[in-house]
C-alpha cells in the first residue's frame, strides 16, 4: 500500500508540474500575441501617417532664380505605378499632414499684405512665381504661389512641406511657412539675396565667381546633400540637383533648394516617369528607372564641372569633359576664362578629378558625398595654406624686421641712460 500511495503522490505532482507548464506556455503565448498585434498596429499607423511621395514628375522649377533659358526638362512615361497606401490620401488627410508639420500657416490676407498685393517677382518657375515679402516682424522672405493651372504643383506643395518641415540645416533653403487659404498653396521661404547659382554663371550681369568663391560653394553644396544622405532620418534623395536649384545669401554662402521631386529612401512604390532636369540626369537612371543616392552624385559632379567652366550641361558640357579626360592637363583647355590666372592650376584638376568620380558609369564605383566633401575640403585647405606662405615673411626679410626692432630698442636704452645722466 505503501508504494502505491508513493507512486499516486508521484503522478500527482507530475500532473500538476505539467498543468504549471501548460498554462505558463499558454500565458506567455497569448501574451506573445498580443504584443505581436499591437506592433503591427503601430507598423501599420506609422505608414498610414508617412510622407506622400510624389509618383509623376513635371517641370522642375527654382526659387528667387530664373531656370536657364533653354532649359528642357525631363517628362517621361514609363509602366503605370502600383497602387500603394500612399496613393489613396484624400485631401484632410494631406490637410493633417501639413498642419502637423510644425511650420506657421499663414492666410491669405497676410501675404497679399507682406507682398504688397504681389507686386515685386523674383522669378518664375513651373511651379508657379515666386515674389519679395516683407513679413510683419520686419524680415524679407520668398513667396513661391501655386500656379492654378499646375497640374503636379500639389504634389510639390505637399513634399516641400513635409521634408522641410523637419530637415534644417545651414546649407539647405529654410522653409519659415506656407498658406493654404482661398484656394491656394503657397510657400514662404528665407530670402537668397543673390539667387541662384547658374544666373552667377551664366548671366553677363553678375560679376564673375572667384575661384575662392566657386570652391566654398561647393564645399557648401556637398554639406547640405551629406546632411541629406546621411544626416536626415530616413535619409532624403534630392533627385534635381543642378545649378538653377543651388541658391546664395549676401553672404555668397551656398544653399540647397527645391526639394518637389525629393523622396525619401526608405520609399519604395512602384513608379513612376523619369524626373529631373535635361543634362543633370544619371544616364543609369534612365536605363533604369532607379533614382539613388549616387544619381544625386553624378548630379553634383555635373555642378562640379559648371563652377570650372561655367559651360552648361544643355550646351555640350559632357562632351568638353570627356575631350578633356584624354590628357591630364585637358581640363585647363575648358576652364572659365574668368578663371585664367586667378587660380592654382593644380587645383582645378584636383577638383576636376573629384567630378569624374562623380559621374563613373558604375554607381557603385562613385564616392559618396562624404568621401566628396572631404576631398573638396582638402584642396580648399591646400589654397589657404598656399596663401598663408605667401603672406608669411620670407626668411631674410623676416631677419631683417628682427634686426630693425633690436636698433631701436638700442636706441631708446642710450636715450634713456643720457636722461638720467
Amino acid at each position: 500500500m505503501v508504494h502505491k500511495a508513493d507512486l499516486v503522490i508521484i503522478g500527482v505532482c507530475v500532473g500538476v508540474a505539467v498543468g504549471i507548464l501548460l498554462a505558463s506556455l499558454a500565458f506567455f503565448g497569448i501574451r506573445w500575441y498580443k504584443r505581436r498585434a499591437h506592433l503591427r498596429k503601430c507598423e501599420n499607423d506609422h505608414s498610414a501617417s508617412s510622407l506622400p511621395i510624389r509618383q509623376n514628375g513635371v517641370d522642375t522649377s527654382s526659387i528667387l532664380s530664373e531656370s536657364f533659358p533653354n532649359s528642357v526638362n525631363v517628362k517621361v512615361l514609363t509602366y503605370p505605378a502600383k497602387t500603394s497606401p500612399l496613393s489613396k490620401w484624400n485631401k484632410n488627410n494631406k490637410e493633417q499632414l501639413i498642419s502637423a508639420s510644425g511650420l506657421p500657416r499663414y492666410s491669405y490676407k497676410d501675404i497679399q499684405k507682406a507682398t504688397k498685393n504681389f507686386t515685386t517677382i523674383l522669378g518664375q518657375g513651373s511651379f508657379g512665381p515666386v515674389y519679395k515679402a516683407t513679413m510683419p516682424a520686419g524680415e524679407v522672405v520668398a513667396v513661391k504661389v501655386l500656379a492654378s493651372d499646375s497640374k503636379q504643383g500639389e504634389n510639390e506643395f505637399q513634399t516641400e512641406v513635409s521634408l522641410l518641415g523637419r530637415l534644417h540645416h545651414r546649407n539647405l533653403v529654410n522653409l519659415v511657412g506656407y498658406c493654404v487659404d482661398k484656394g491656394q498653396r503657397m510657400l514662404i521661404y528665407e530670402y537668397m539675396s543673390n539667387g541662384s547659382l547658374a544666373s552667377f554663371l551664366y548671366s553677363e550681369e553678375k560679376h564673375a565667381l572667384s575661384w575662392q568663391e566657386r570652391l566654398q560653394i561647393a564645399l557648401d553644396i556637398s554639406h547640405g546633400i551629406e546632411y541629406l544622405h546621411d544626416g536626415a532620418v530616413p535619409p532624403v534623395i534630392h533627385r534635381d540637383l543642378k545649378s538653377a536649384n543651388i541658391l546664395l545669401d549676401h553672404l555668397m554662402r551656398a544653399k540647397v533648394a527645391d526639394f518637389g521631386l525629393s523622396k525619401e529612401e526608405v520609399y519604395d512604390g512602384r513608379n513612376s516617369g523619369l524626373k529631373g532636369t535635361y543634362g543633370y540626369i544619371d544616364p543609369v537612371y534612365i536605363s533604369t528607372n532607379k533614382f539613388t543616392m549616387k544619381s544625386d552624385i553624378y548630379s553634383f559632379g555635373i555642378i562640379l564641372f559648371e563652377l570650372i567652366t561655367a559651360i552648361h550641361p544643355q550646351q555640350n558640357l559632357i562632351d568638353y569633359v570627356n575631350l578633356a579626360a584624354m590628357s591630364s592637363d585637358g581640363i585647363d583647355e575648358i576652364l572659365d576664362k574668368e578663371l585664367v590666372g586667378g587660380c592654382d592650376l593644380e587645383d582645378v584638376r584636383s577638383l576636376a578629378r573629384i567630378a569624374h568620380r562623380c559621374l563613373h558609369k558604375t554607381p557603385r564605383k562613385r564616392p559618396s558625398v562624404g568621401e566628396v566633401s572631404q576631398a573638396i575640403a582638402r584642396v580648399q585647405q591646400r589654397r589657404l595654406v598656399r596663401e598663408d606662405s605667401t603672406m608669411s615673411f620670407a626668411p631674410e626679410d623676416y631677419s631683417g624686421v628682427v634686426g630693425c626692432i633690436e636698433m631701436q630698442q638700442n636706441q631708446l636704452k642710450k636715450m634713456t641712460s643720457i636722461a638720467e645722466s
